[in-house]
């Protein structure tokens, strides 16, 4: 015990008397452990907003997206590819009691770009086009005012719902309902169409990645036709009268949809229905992927870190050849030399460890401080199992590279090194 106490003492001093140096060499370790901490906890910061964005929605929906899609990927609508394959006859088809039993609600949606004008100011924002069941489908509560009916979304009716931050944008002073607002058409007509504004929605914040606030909603046919000028549904939103329904409700609505669009025998489907745990199963895969190749990118900057401690450790020995031929010629032994070394390498990325474990919580929690300041529902999480693993690979590092600098050190000959210049 007093010899392992004397060697890591010894080691200790050598090692302050380089401070400049030995920063330098656990540099590559620091920045690696570093970056190892900030992806775990990035991640795992990702995945707790994707679960929160997603969850808001409510856990008793199933959404239908147009375009075929494995088990394991999202349907290629998810990435902007148009795909007109879903129309009103199947929202009608979904909406029908003796297709979806368990269905309470259906909404149909198309949403686009657009700028929105009126009381002499003009703000570029987006729009969702859908039809009177929106609120009840999604749970929204209005601020003031009131949601469109189903017969004013059927019969194009020229009115429209603000969000919260368009509401403020537009009218600071209040006094939205009953005022015109125009809507720039990217449609076949061109122009403007002018919209009675007849509620406010409550703010709301983000909610499964799309700020709820920054948006307007109108009737589904204005939206369709005269804005985008299409004639499909972009995406349908389902809600079931009970969570244990779920399952047998996207059974109920793929066998519907089939029938709708004439899909038989082995052929593949041209939609895709999910649920909310679907969409979490995917969008968690999507995460553990980047992740796992981000880890690498660390591990690979971790070794060399390593190599770089070797490097400066075979210096070290170089330089301090007469000192270990002196300590041989003392009495020392080839073990307690190589211990010696071996320390130093060990100390130098365990140090290294631990600075990049406080650098990295730092910058990750800098990091979740920015995302909830823009208003994601960002977690900061810092994982132990990130922090045992970072010293372990830190330690095993100091080891692996630190093993043949000391052996080269403890096979000198005491004579030949007195002797070096």
């Amino acid at each position: 015990m007093k010899t392992f106490i004397a060697t890591f003492s010894m080691t200790w001093r050598t090692l302050l008397a380089r401070k400049v140096r030995s920063f330098l060499t656990i540099l590559g370790v620091v920045i690696g452990v570093a970056g190892v901490i900030i992806i775990i906890s990035l991640g795992a910061g990702a995945q707790s907003l994707v679960l929160g964005q997603i969850t808001k929605l409510g856990s008793n929906l199933v959404g239908v997206l147009p375009g075929k899609s494995n088990d394991s990927g999202p349907p290629a609508a998810v990435f902007g590819v148009q795909i007109k394959t879903l129309t009103l006859s199947d929202v009608a088809a979904i909406r029908d009691i003796g297709n979806a039993p368990n269905v309470t609600d259906v909404a149909a949606f198309v949403r686009g770009n657009t700028t929105v004008i009126g009381n002499g100011e003009s703000i570029d924002t987006s729009f969702t086009a859908t039809d009177g069941s929106y609120p009840r489908v999604q749970n929204v509560e209005m601020e003031s005012g009131e949601f469109f009916s189903d017969d004013q979304a059927n019969s194009g009716a020229n009115v429209i719902v603000l969000g919260y931050d368009v509401a403020t944008a537009i009218f600071p002073n209040g006094g939205a309902i009953g005022n015109i607002v125009k809507i720039k058409s990217s449609g076949n007509s061109g122009g403007s169409i002018p919209f009675r504004v007849i509620g406010i929605q409550k703010k709301m914040g983000t909610v499964a990645f799309q700020n709820q606030d920054d948006q307007v909603f109108i009737p589904f046919s204005i939206g369709q036709r005269q804005i985008l000028g299409i004639d499909y549904v972009q995406f349908i939103r389902a809600k079931v009268n009970d969570t244990a329904n779920v399952k047998s409700t996207i059974s109920d609505i793929q066998n519907t949809l089939r029938r709708q669009h004439r899909i038989g025998g082995n052929d593949d489907d041209d939609f895709s229905v999910r649920d909310l745990a679907d969409a979490i199963k995917v969008l968690t895969s999507i995460t553990d992927v980047l992740r796992m190749f981000l880890g690498l990118m660390a591990g690979i900057s971790l070794i060399v870190g390593g190599i770089g401690i070797m490097n400066i450790m075979l210096v070290t020995v170089t330089e301090r050849t007469r000192e270990i031929g002196l300590r041989k010629a003392l009495g020392a032994t080839r073990k307690q030399i190589q211990n010696q070394f071996l320390f130093e390498a060990i100390i130098l990325t365990s140090l290294g460890g631990l600075v990049g474990i406080v650098f990295g919580s730092i910058v990750s929690f800098l990091i979740s401080i920015g995302a909830q300041y823009a208003g994601y529902d960002w977690s900061f999480i810092i994982s132990p199992f990130a922090i045992i693993i970072s010293v372990g690979v830190s330690v095993l590092i100091g080891l692996i590279f630190g093993i043949f600098p000391a052996l080269k050190a403890a096979k000198l000959d005491p004579i030949d090194a007195l002797r070096y210049e």
